[in-house]
């Protein structure tokens, strides 16, 4: 793969919840794509926390905000004094952005800031392409960054946050700049469609995100347990639905059902639950294991029967293509690009909020256990043919070497 000098920028990295960056950005680097990744901030764990391969990461990331003041000065002294008319250039856009908003201006200044120290890293390491992941903050770093360098720009947007909030992250600007940008379902495109005229369209590409079918392999499917296991995976943040779930499990519990409920996880939202579960003397049905790492959630999934996601919005969890491709049979809800991944029979669709309607999906895969298991198996089969990490990095790939090629052409 002849694809050369791309920044990868994120907000943070590694990140124990974006692991699938970590892994995307590592399958580009054995496919021959010469990457280098930059972060906002340091990572959200000791060094001695994080595994090997994000030891090797980190060891080669850039990070800006732990570079300090001094780095933020040498990087803004170089900068304008050897492209002041850019310099100044990329610092009025900033303001103009801001309009007379003094909070929007002050973080416009600060983002400002980390866009110059980041275009001075590409410069000294000769990238010339910077692509962002999420449209949120992070990709204003890349966006001021393009009004000053002479760089291009993509970015992989997975929604919905950047979805609600389109003047604040300024998501019709970066559309307009960005020279391509990747979605991670045709729903994160339509949306993209909303915000942008016909003539941006061309630029939208459907990039999937994936799992390693290599590391999550089928859990074995033991005898049907006296205590079935639902496990749910995902930060413990209102947006995830955790209490709608909650309520289902009590409705289990409440009509006879035996069963253990486990959130893998941590979260604001923390407190709160298992001051619930305690009210309710739920403490031996409802486990929070907490953040684990992966061999953790690899074990967790195998003794899983049930997966469970109560979320009122997601762009398209990988938590859930983790579950399928083990054939664990997954109960969520009918949102966002959801219902593209689980389609009839690989997986249980519900409305958001809709508490009987979970419980009774949930009941139903409990009282039968053929059905997990045909269940699961489609929903193996789903995801090895359209969400295979391996494969989708691939596709990945070469919509970089298109892409970076035709900007080669045109430049």
């Amino acid at each position: 793969m002849s694809v050369k000098n791309i920044a990868y920028l994120t907000s943070r990295y590694p990140a124990i919840s974006h692991t699938f960056i970590l892994h995307e950005i590592h399958s580009l680097q054995q496919l021959g794509v010469e990457i280098r990744a930059a972060s906002i901030n340091a990572p959200d764990r000791s060094h001695s926390e994080l595994t090997q391969l994000e030891q090797q990461q980190a060891a080669t990331t850039f990070y800006i905000k732990p570079a300090g003041i001094w780095g933020a000065l040498r990087a803004h002294t170089a900068i304008l004094f050897s492209q002041p008319k850019a310099y100044l250039r990329g610092l009025g856009y900033a303001l103009r952005l801001g309009k007379l908003d003094l909070g929007k201006l002050l973080y416009n200044f600060f983002y400002f800031v980390e866009a110059v120290m980041l275009g001075h890293w590409m410069q000294q390491q000769q990238l010339k392409h910077l692509h962002v992941h999420f449209g949120t903050e992070v990709a204003t770093v890349g966006l001021f960054a393009k009004q000053i360098f002479p760089i291009t720009l993509s970015l992989t947007i997975h929604g919905p946050d950047e979805f609600y909030n389109v003047k604040a992250y300024y998501l019709a600007e970066k559309i307009r700049a960005a020279d391509f940008i990747c979605c991670i379902s045709h729903y994160a495109r339509s949306q993209l469609m909303i915000l942008s005229e016909p003539n941006h369209w061309e630029k939208f590409e459907v990039s999937r995100l994936g799992v390693d079918a290599s590391t999550f392999i089928p859990r074995t499917v033991a005898p049907a347990a006296e205590v079935l296991e639902i496990i749910c995976v995902g930060r413990l943040v209102p947006v995830k639905g955790q209490f709608i779930l909650l309520q289902a499990v009590q409705n289990l519990l409440q009509q006879g059902y035996q069963l253990r409920l486990r959130f893998v996880g941590d979260g604001p939202s923390r407190a709160l639950l298992q001051q619930t579960v305690n009210a309710q003397n739920l403490a031996q049905q409802v486990i929070f294991e907490g953040a684990v790492n992966h061999e953790r959630i690899l074990a967790l999934y195998a003794k899983a029967d049930i997966f469970a996601l109560a979320s009122f919005a997601e762009g398209l969890p990988v938590v859930l293509m983790e579950a399928m491709i083990m054939q664990i049979p997954c109960v969520t809800t009918q949102i966002t690009g959801i219902p593209e991944l689980i389609g009839a029979g690989e997986g249980v669709l519900v409305a958001a909020s809709d508490v009987a309607g979970l419980t009774a999906a949930l009941a139903k895969l409990l009282d039968d256990a053929t059905l997990r298991e045909n269940m699961g198996k489609l929903g193996r089969e789903k995801v090895l043919e359209q969400y295979d990490l391996k494969n989708n990095v691939t596709k990945l790939a070469q919509i970089f070497e298109r892409r970076l090629a035709a900007l080669e052409k045109t430049a």
